[in-house]
């Protein structure tokens, strides 16, 4: 089995994951965190020199989830790669779990940022790397946004400062499902064109048509490497509720759980994808 197809089944264990952690809370963010998974699996499967040896190290890459509310996504990764065990997953956002609603990274190894008020994890994000520019370190950070939080001029001013002192130790995401908490992000208040604005800032641009494709993320991971000078972004055009054909392009999942029957319809939907 090659790398794709490994990721491939390891982004259908992370989507039931989603699911099933999301229900047994009765709350959750299931579908920014179902759009997430090839953007999150690439990074720690494909990029971040991250390991058990490393975990604890400043010696490492770092990854800060500046939509803070998909944690479902990222806490399922983060057992794929053997950090925690499953099982664990289903204590999501129950007292006393390691696994809060929003990450907290008090609580759990390999978090490298506590995180929620949309804009403050870019804005961490930029300080990580300035910090490594500074002190000549070699390893890059990670950050992953969603499109409702580029409402956020906070997140415009991380980005001026990081195209300021040329961060090309920076690279961003920006899971493009067009869809926040009230409805379509356009209408809402809309943030577009976001590579537009990136572009204005200074900021190395790669569009990403399908960003639920893990060959092409992980296509334009490498090829971010190259940029010199500059931060980049990838803004990943993504599908909301991913995987799951009641959530899918739906808002109406942004912040809701499903029903015990509605996870058992998802489990098997996602169950036939991997056939």
């Amino acid at each position: 089995m090659n790398q794709v197809q490994d990721l491939q089944k390891h982004a259908v264990n992370v989507r039931k994951n989603i699911v099933k952690m999301v229900t047994a809370a009765k709350s959750g963010h299931p579908g920014g965190s179902l759009s997430s998974v090839e953007i999150l699996l690439a990074i720690y499967f494909t990029q971040m020199n991250i390991s058990e040896e490393n975990i604890h190290s400043c010696e490492r890459d770092r990854f800060v989830l500046s939509k803070g509310h998909c944690t479902p996504c990222l806490y399922s990764v983060l057992a794929e790669k053997g950090f925690l065990k499953e099982e664990e997953l289903l204590t999501f956002r129950q007292i006393n779990s390691r696994l809060q609603g929003h990450p907290s990274m008090r609580k759990l190894e390999g978090l490298d940022m506590s995180t929620g008020s949309l804009g403050q994890g870019i804005s961490t994000a930029v300080g990580m790397a300035l910090s490594n520019k500074i002190h000549k370190k070699p390893y890059r950070i990670y950050t992953l946004l969603g499109d409702g939080e580029c409402e956020e001029g906070q997140v415009w001013e991380a980005a001026m400062a990081a195209a300021h002192y040329h961060l090309d130790n920076l690279l961003a995401f920006v899971d493009f499902n067009g869809l926040q908490i009230d409805g379509d992000v356009t209408k809402v208040m809309n943030p577009t064109p976001i590579d537009k604005k990136f572009e204005a800032f200074g900021w190395n641009v790669i569009m990403l048509k399908d960003g639920n494709d893990i060959e092409a993320v992980i296509r334009a991971c490498e090829e971010a490497k190259k940029c010199e000078g500059k931060p980049t972004v990838i803004v990943a055009k993504t599908v909301k509720g991913k995987g799951v054909s009641f959530m899918e392009n739906n808002a109406g999942w942004h912040g809701n759980a499903p029903s015990e029957e509605q996870c058992a319809q998802a489990l098997e939907e996602l169950d036939g994808g991997a056939k």
